[in-house]
């Protein structure tokens, strides 16, 4: 099973959308599941059901990071490295969505209790999330 797959096991299984990237991505670098899962849990939603940016890509912001553990060569060069696979993901995404901002991908403001339940009505969390988390998925694979 490829990551991307087990990202997409993860979200199925009840994963919100931050802990299924750090989940499927992580423990190839040393994260393990249950940290993976604690880390993600307040991204969902785009950061804590505020609507901002889309928790799949902020889970893949942090797998970036993490590729460059164990690495040699100094934190700045790592960094470089990691902010340049960060503006990659962003700008692929960017292009395919039209948005990175979760109430925009979603179209519905989940910040909100009505745009909550629009959504969870919509079942867009199982639907529209679940092709977002893929995308990034699948585009984090190939940076990686």
């Amino acid at each position: 099973m490829d990551k991307e797959e087990k990202v997409m096991e993860l979200f199925g299984q009840g994963c919100n959308c931050s802990q299924a990237m750090l989940a499927g991505f992580g423990a190839a670098y040393g994260l393990d599941t249950g940290l993976a899962q604690d880390l993600g849990r307040a991204l969902g939603g785009g950061m804590g059901r505020s609507g901002l940016m889309c928790g799949a890509l902020t889970g893949a912001v942090l797998v970036l990071g993490l590729a460059g553990r164990g690495q040699a060569g100094n934190e700045l060069e790592l960094r470089r490295q990691s902010y340049g696979g960060v503006q990659e993901i962003l700008k692929q995404f960017l292009e395919m969505h039209g948005s990175l901002e979760c109430r925009e991908l979603l179209g519905v403001d989940i910040s909100t209790q009505e745009g909550l339940q629009k959504a969870k009505e919509a079942g867009l969390f199982g639907t529209r999330c679940a092709g977002l988390v893929r995308d990034a998925a699948h585009i984090l694979e190939r940076l990686l």
